[in-house]
């Protein structure tokens, strides 16, 4: 991974499943919310399986686009672009009305003291979307947080396990969900909803937060002593697949890598590649956030990246110093205080 550029050439190469699979797949991809950190890399995969497909379907993005250069990026790749408020009813109801809609607006980070926002965001739009969108189909990215902390030695909740979400974010999150399957029962709209904890690329995630704590001899808290992720590309083609098998009622599927992972031992792994013993404070729980993701991995297959790859990747991207993002996952969060 010596830079952005490779980085994101290896995370949008679809895989022949995918290609196929787009194939199947009538009609354009429209997504809401593509300015995240996972939207711009889930459109070019899409692009580059369309175009290894041999299709003609657009890839259509939507976002404020209020700064910075990603609109231009994403058409420079081929992707259009439509620069619209979702919040703004005149610009929701100006989008195109697409077979295929992957929504991945949400709000998570500066939710406590802004609780309204959040709840507009997460629980409010989605209804607007979904009746603009009824006879589309969806796959809804939501989130890990809308199950409680279970005890480590369970290996997370499946997608059968009661929802208790802690804190008003996980609870919002959950408030998308029933919204939107409402209006899919309502409107007998095809809907996916997508579970995901936590995605990762070098650049952001779990990974990076303790990579970089270890190299710099920081603390680090091991109190949530156990968590899940997925490459970003993988995660990404999961979604991208995960739109012909939406459906009514809705299908549910947790997205995350096969490991339950320690935080301990994966700070331990960075040492021995940064030659630096880590810090610990704090002693592990019992429980912790953790998804069991077998159903997704049973139908799209298991990552294609593994987690001894993903460390050994993050840990040369930090001893390097290169480029990341400023957006921390707050994993060690245990009472849903974002």
């Amino acid at each position: 991974m010596m830079d952005i550029e490779t980085l994101e050439e290896v995370m949008t190469v679809p895989s022949s499943e995918l290609i196929e699979d787009m194939k199947k797949m009538d009609g354009n991809i429209l997504i809401l919310g593509i300015g995240g950190k996972m939207g711009p890399t889930l459109a070019k995969m899409a692009k580059r399986a369309i175009d290894e497909a041999g299709l003609t379907k657009k890839v259509i993005g939507v976002s404020r686009f209020s700064s910075g250069s990603l609109q231009n990026e994403l058409e420079h790749d081929g992707i259009e672009t439509i620069a619209a408020d979702l919040m703004n009813d005149e610009d929701l109801h100006s989008l195109p009305k697409e077979k295929n809609v992957i929504y991945m607006a949400g709000n998570k980070f500066g939710t406590t003291g802004n609780e309204h926002v959040t709840w507009a965001m997460n629980s409010y739009l989605p209804g607007r979307v979904a009746e603009h969108f009824k006879d589309s189909r969806i796959v809804a990215f939501s989130t890990g947080n809308v199950y409680p902390l279970v005890p480590v030695l369970q290996g997370g909740c499946d997608e059968s396990h009661p929802v208790e979400p802690v804190g008003e974010y996980g609870q919002s999150s959950l408030g998308r969900e029933r919204v939107f399957t409402y209006f899919s029962h309502k409107n007998q709209t095809p809907l996916a909803i997508f579970r995901l904890n936590y995605a990762i690329d070098m650049r952001y995630g779990v990974l990076l937060e303790i990579a970089k704590s270890v190299f710099a001899s920081k603390p680090i808290d091991v109190t949530m002593g156990h968590v899940n992720v997925i490459w970003q590309g993988d995660a990404n083609e999961y979604a991208l697949r995960s739109l012909l098998i939406a459906n009514t009622p809705p299908e549910i599927i947790n997205v995350t890598g096969p490991e339950t992972l320690p935080v301990r031992w994966v700070a331990e792994e960075f040492g021995k590649l940064f030659g630096k013993e880590p810090v610990f404070v704090g002693i592990e729980q019992p429980t912790a956030l953790l998804n069991n993701a077998s159903k997704s991995h049973k139908l799209f297959g298991y990552p294609r990246v593994s987690i001894r790859e993903l460390i050994e990747w993050t840990a040369d991207w930090v001893a390097n110093e290169r480029e990341t993002i400023d957006k921390p996952t707050h994993f060690q969060e245990r009472k849903g205080q974002f």
